[in-house]
C-alpha cells in the first residue's frame, strides 16, 4: 500500500473521511496553523484524549487494588469521548466524502467513483467512529489505481456505492505528532481485535 520506507503498518478497516483539494499554490500549513484550523469538536477531543492519556500513564503505577478505579476512570472518559464525537458528526464538514478501507500511521487508502490527481496535496479530515478518533490533517496522493482488486478490498466495508472503483492512496504530508500516535494506538487495536476474531473463527471450525 504504501512505500517500503513507511515506518508503520495499516491496517483494513472501514472509516470516513472528508476531503478538499490544497490550492498548489499555497504552501502547507505549520503545525500551528494546522491547530487553528481544527473545528471546536476536534480540538476538544483532542485535548480530552491527551489528558486520558497522561492520567491513565500515572494510574498504572498504582498497586491492584485500584484497578476498579482505573477501569471506573476508563468508562467514564468514554462516556466523554462519545459525547464530543456525536458533536464532531453534528458538524458540517468541508470537502467530498469518502470511504475509506485501510489506515496507518503514515496514511490511508480511499474508496473512490472518480480518479483523484496524482502528487497533489488535500486536507482530509478522518474519522474512525468505533476507535474514536477524529483528526485534521494533510495528505498527498500517491497511487490511484482503477483496479479489480477494488471488489475483494471493498468487502471488508459496507459501501454505500456499489460503483466503487478506484484505490486512492494518500500518504500524510502535514499531521500532527499527537494525530499520529492516535492512528498508531488505533491501528494496533484494531490489528489485536482482527487477531481475537480469527482466533475465535478458527476455534469454532475445529
Amino acid at each position: 500500500m504504501f512505500p517500503d520506507t513507511n515506518p508503520y503498518f495499516s491496517v483494513p478497516h472501514p472509516f470516513t473521511a472528508y476531503l478538499s483539494l490544497w490550492d498548489e499554490n499555497q504552501p502547507l500549513p505549520s503545525e500551528m496553523a494546522l491547530r487553528s484550523m481544527q473545528s471546536l469538536g476536534i480540538q476538544l477531543l483532542s485535548e480530552v484524549k491527551a489528558l486520558e492519556a497522561s492520567c491513565l500513564l500515572q494510574l498504572r503505577h498504582l498497586d491492584n487494588e485500584a484497578k476498579v478505579v482505573v477501569d471506573f476512570l476508563k468508562l467514564q472518559s468514554r462516556k466523554v469521548d462519545l459525547v464530543l464525537q456525536h458533536v464532531l458528526e453534528k458538524e458540517v464538514q468541508e470537502g467530498d466524502k469518502y470511504q475509506g478501507c485501510q489506515f496507518g500511521g503514515s496514511g490511508i487508502r480511499l474508496l473512490s467513483t472518480a480518479a483523484l490527481p496524482l502528487g497533489r496535496h488535500v486536507k482530509v479530515t478522518l474519522f474512525i467512529h468505533d476507535e474514536l478518533v477524529a483528526i485534521l490533517c494533510f495528505a498527498k496522493v500517491t497511487a490511484c489505481m482503477l483496479s479489480q482488486e477494488v471488489q475483494s478490498d471493498a468487502q471488508q466495508v459496507r459501501l454505500d456505492n456499489a460503483s466503487l472503483q478506484y484505490l486512492v492512496d494518500l500518504e500524510f504530508s502535514q499531521i500532527l505528532d499527537a494525530d499520529v500516535e492516535q492512528l498508531v494506538k488505533a491501528s494496533l487495536n484494531v490489528q489485536q481485535k482482527q487477531l481475537k476474531q480469527r482466533k475465535l473463527a478458527r476455534d469454532e471450525r475445529q
